[in-house]
């Protein structure tokens, strides 16, 4: 091979040496854009997860707060109408204890109508979700209080001995504590 034909082969190698790298740095920039747009794209997918999962939280959060809502609205009413109970059970022990002669029938009948009155009344009340809450045996300070301790042969220690005022709940809620004594 002649000088001028080795220029010639060199000076084309030289020329297609510059073109293909700039064809490959061109294809490098487009998989480094398209890189870049894959891990955008997913960032916003995964902020889109994230936001989606926390309105289904709080939509889930609101609705057990609406039935909460509705089902203790009547609590402050309830609260109130205990005392009217407390009334009645009052009524009823003072005409028990009460010596009743034989020829008293008006006593007898206010006493009739007391009882049927006062079980009335508890009747509303269970069927609105409201109970008596039970003071039978162990002490239990997450429905009951203890107003003192007194001696008791029949009872343990810590058992209720006496209710003072009885305890309620609306649904699974504690409304009043029952106000006992509790033996020593």
């Amino acid at each position: 091979m002649s000088n001028k034909e080795n220029e010639d082969i060199s000076i084309d190698l030289e020329v297609e040496t510059p073109e293909a790298d700039n064809v490959t740095a061109t294809k490098d920039k487009e998989v480094d854009e398209l890189t870049q747009m894959k891990e955008l794209v997913a960032q916003w997918e995964d902020k889109y997860l994230r936001t989606h999962a926390d309105f289904e939280n709080s939509k889930r959060l609101l609705a057990k707060d609406k039935v909460a809502a509705v089902s203790y609205a009547n609590e402050s009413f309830a609260n109130d109408i205990l005392s009217v109970v407390d009334s009645f059970d009052s009524a009823l022990a003072m005409i028990a204890s009460t010596d009743s002669e034989e020829g008293s029938d008006v006593l007898d009948k206010i006493k009739e109508g007391l009882d049927l009155t006062h079980a009335q009344l508890l009747k509303v009340l269970e069927k609105n979700g409201i109970k008596v809450v039970a003071c039978e045996g162990e002490f239990d300070p997450d429905v009951h209080q203890a107003i003192m301790q007194v001696d008791s042969e029949d009872k343990v220690s810590g058992e209720i001995v006496q209710v003072l005022q009885k305890g309620y709940t609306i649904k699974e809620r504690l409304l009043r504590p029952a106000m006992v004594s509790t033996a020593k």
